[in-house]
Parts: structure tokens; C-alpha cells; sequence
């Protein structure tokens, strides 16, 4: 963390209540800011009611010029009172905060995706920092590492799904002969994959016996699909359980496997049994 400090000086106190929510200050800050993202937010879902639109049009636009122009304070005073600035900008946080502004002004240019504007909710994920949530955050972790190292495993089960919603989706349009809505391949295998995922909108059905015979081994096979990458996930969730060092004050996970103290913050850590 202190190769992220500045120096003494403005950027220093900027700093301490910009990246701390352990001062009363830094947590004012945070909170204020979480006020401003829900804010913009709810203009713009109010804004796409037509009614509201039509007669709010201008308070809503400088209502978020305003919020906008706040938020690229916000932005420039984070990269600047950051020694180490790399660390921001490239950072999940960092990437959100920066699209989040860049949304609208592009919405200025082109209206269409004025209400990609919403993507500052996403910076509402600051709260878990602020209300010191990360412990809560655990199981997030181990999922988001379990997929990381189980998502090849993962490709080729989805490769081999594709494969067989795409040689029952033909038999099928074989079967049925083009009719009740298996007017052609494509179509067959868009209704193979809804099938076979137990979705079942209904908007297409066999109505020969060979082709309900087909759908049923398909229905019964679905089951079995989505066992396979849950059984996947909970093993490797369960292994990296058991050998993570967790920092459960900072959320820290990038530690050696035999630390006893976290690289971020110096809090012990404890390992999962």
C-alpha cells in the first residue's frame, strides 16, 4: 500500500479520503459517491418512461451533466493523488469508474446508447469496501477462481453440448419432415438447445412419435448436462477452499501458500480446512 501513498502534500490528504474508508472523511466521501452513482442511475430508468421523458427532458439532462461533470472530478482526483497511477487505471474499479463517464459523453454524440449511462451502477460494488463487506465476499472469490481454472474443462463439456444439439436439431428436422415449426435445420437446433437446457419455451414441439421418442431422451439427457459443470465447479470450489489465503480485512487473495500475514494490509491469515 505504500508504494501507492504520495508524498506529503494535498495528494497525500486527497489520498487518505479518496482509497480510505476508514477515516471519517474517507467514508463520507465513499458514501456521497454511492448516493451520486444510485442517483444517476434512477434518472436514467425514470428518463426511459416516456411520459417523464417528455416533460422532464431538460431536467434530466442537466441533472446528469451535472453528475457527469462530478464523476470526471472524482476520476481525475483518483489518478492524480495515486503515486503508483497504473494501478488505478488498469484496475477493475479504475475501468468501470472511466466508462462510466466516458457514457455519456459519447451519449451526446450518439443518443441511441444514451442509457448505457446505467453502468455506473456497477460502481455500487464500492459499498462492500465501504461497510467492510469483503468477508462476504469469500464465496464470490473461490467461484471466480474456480471458473478460472476449470473453464477449459467447462469449453469443451459446452463444445460437446453444441455438438449434440446440432445432430439432434438435424435428426429432428428429419423426423418432423419440416413441419410444427421445424421449417429448417437452424430452427431444429434452436429448439435441440432449449430443449436440452430444460428451458422449454413451448413455441416449438414435435408431433410425430419418433420425434417426441427424440425429445424425451433429449429432456432426460438435459438433467444429466447440468450436473456435469455443477460437479466440476463445486470440486475445484472445494479444492481451492482448502488452500487459499484469503485476507479476510482486505480481500487480498494474491498471497504466497505459506503466508501468514497478508502482502496488503499485514492482517493474519487464515487458511480454509
Amino acid at each position: 500500500m505504500k508504494v501507492l501513498i504520495p508524498e506529503e502534500g494535498w495528494k497525500k490528504k486527497a489520498f487518505t479520503i479518496i482509497y480510505r474508508a476508514d477515516t471519517p472523511a474517507g467514508k463520507l466521501f465513499d458514501i456521497s459517491l454511492l448516493v451520486a452513482i444510485l442517483l444517476s442511475t434512477l434518472l436514467v430508468i425514470w428518463e426511459s418512461l416516456p411520459l417523464l421523458n417528455i416533460k422532464y427532458r431538460e431536467f434530466f439532462f442537466y441533472s446528469e451533466a451535472i453528475l457527469a461533470f462530478f464523476f470526471t472530478i472524482e476520476y481525475y482526483l483518483r489518478v492524480i493523488s495515486i503515486r503508483n497511477k497504473k494501478a488505478y487505471v488498469l484496475s477493475t474499479f479504475g475501468i468501470i469508474d472511466l466508462l462510466s463517464i466516458f457514457s455519456f459523453f459519447v451519449s451526446l454524440l450518439f443518443p441511441q446508447i444514451h442509457f448505457l449511462i446505467a453502468l455506473r451502477l456497477l460502481r455500487l460494488l464500492r459499498i462492500f469496501r465501504i461497510l467492510r463487506l469483503i468477508p462476504y465476499m469469500e464465496e464470490t472469490i473461490y467461484i471466480l477462481k474456480a471458473l478460472q481454472n476449470s473453464y477449459r474443462k467447462i469449453l469443451v463439456f459446452l463444445l460437446f453440448v453444441f455438438i449434440i444439439s446440432v445432430i439432434i436439431g438435424s435428426l429432428m428436422f428429419i423426423i418432423e419432415d419440416g413441419s410444427d415449426g421445424f421449417g429448417s435445420i437452424p430452427q431444429s437446433i434452436y429448439w435441440a438447445v432449449v430443449t436440452i437446457t430444460t428451458v422449454g419455451y413451448g413455441d416449438v414441439a414435435p408431433s410425430t412419435s419418433g420425434g417426441k421418442f427424440l425429445a424425451m431422451i433429449l429432456m432426460l439427457c438435459g438433467y444429466g448436462i447440468i450436473a456435469v459443470p455443477t460437479g466440476i465447479m463445486v470440486r475445484e470450489t472445494t479444492r481451492i477452499r482448502r488452500s487459499i489465503k484469503l485476507c479476510k480485512r482486505c480481500g487480498n487473495n494474491d498471497n504466497d501458500g505459506d503466508a501468514r500475514y497478508c502482502k496488503r494490509c499485514g492482517d493474519k491469515l487464515i487458511t480454509e480446512d
